[in-house]
């Protein structure tokens, strides 16, 4: 290339009329007149405040808790463990390893957790991890009764009040234990004798809502969807039998409305996984 050809070419790069630069240097003035047009009319409008979105009376609720290494277990043993891994300074990025079982913090029970054969994290379909929700409060009963359950009195109330629940819904249990999330021994109840303390569904009512309901999910805010002096798990072995799955450790279930409410159940499809923690979410 000669001396004159090149230089021109340096000049057409320098002042953007090049073929090659005149396409990015397109974007990138229109991208820089769009940022000034609208620090512009910023600065024209410095004395109005900005009207806020309007969602109506649409709302959202994260009903997860934050994993930690401190979460309450249904077995402390299994309590989840953390370690850095790779850091920035030594590496350039920052990486922790966890060792997690699957049934930790906010979590699903795929029905081949307590039923063999059936299905497992994987397989659950979108159109079940989103849902239609119903949330029935216990918590001034549970709050003097640990070992209560949700009755079918209970939905009847909650029906006559509400409305009926519809098909395919996920039924969350309100108890109240959301808040002892901090504290392992009182969200545990274990008593001297080791055996559990909290409220979850009655076994009956799992089989009322599943024949009558044709409910999608169990939720409870409490450590099983079973109360936790069970020891046959009637409610779990009931559930995942009916090939549906089972939500555990709940948060926040007293901000969303008692009807009307969706939830997105954002499980991780681990391989052969008999559940898994999720986040989940509401929306209304």
């Amino acid at each position: 290339m000669c001396t004159e050809h090149t230089g021109r070419v340096a000049q057409q790069h320098r002042d953007g009329t090049g073929a090659g630069f005149s396409r990015r240097a397109a974007l990138v003035g229109g991208a820089a007149a769009a940022v000034t047009a609208a620090l512009t009319g910023t600065a024209r409008a410095e004395d109005r405040t900005p009207p806020a979105p309007s969602w109506g009376r649409r709302g959202l609720a994260d009903l997860t808790h934050p994993l930690t290494t401190s979460l309450p277990m249904f077995v402390p043993s299994e309590a989840p463990s953390r370690r850095t891994a790779v850091t920035i300074e030594q590496n350039g990025y920052y990486l922790q390893e966890w060792r997690v079982f699957e049934h930790t913090g906010t979590h699903v029970d795929a029905p081949g957790h307590f039923t063999a054969g059936g299905r497992l994290a994987p397989e659950l379909r979108i159109d079940e991890l989103v849902t239609p929700a119903v949330v029935i409060d216990i918590s001034t009963r549970a709050a003097d009764e640990p070992d209560t359950v949700v009755t079918i009195d209970d939905v009847r109330a909650h029906e006559q009040r509400h409305g009926r629940i519809p098909d395919g819904a996920a039924v969350l249990m309100d108890s109240g234990w959301g808040a002892r999330i901090g504290d392992p021994e009182a969200y545990r109840g274990a008593d001297a004798a080791g055996a559990l303390h909290f409220p979850g569904f009655g076994a009956d009512t799992c089989e009322w809502l599943l024949e009558r309901r044709r409910i999608r999910s169990l939720g409870v805010d409490t450590l099983s969807i079973d109360p936790g002096v069970s020891t046959t798990f009637d409610t779990h072995l009931l559930l995942t039998g009916a090939d549906r799955y089972g939500l555990e450790n709940l948060a926040h279930l007293d901000r969303i409305p008692a009807t009307g409410a969706t939830i997105v159940v954002g499980l991780i499809p681990f391989e052969e996984g008999s559940g898994g923690p999720a986040r989940v979410f509401a929306s209304w």
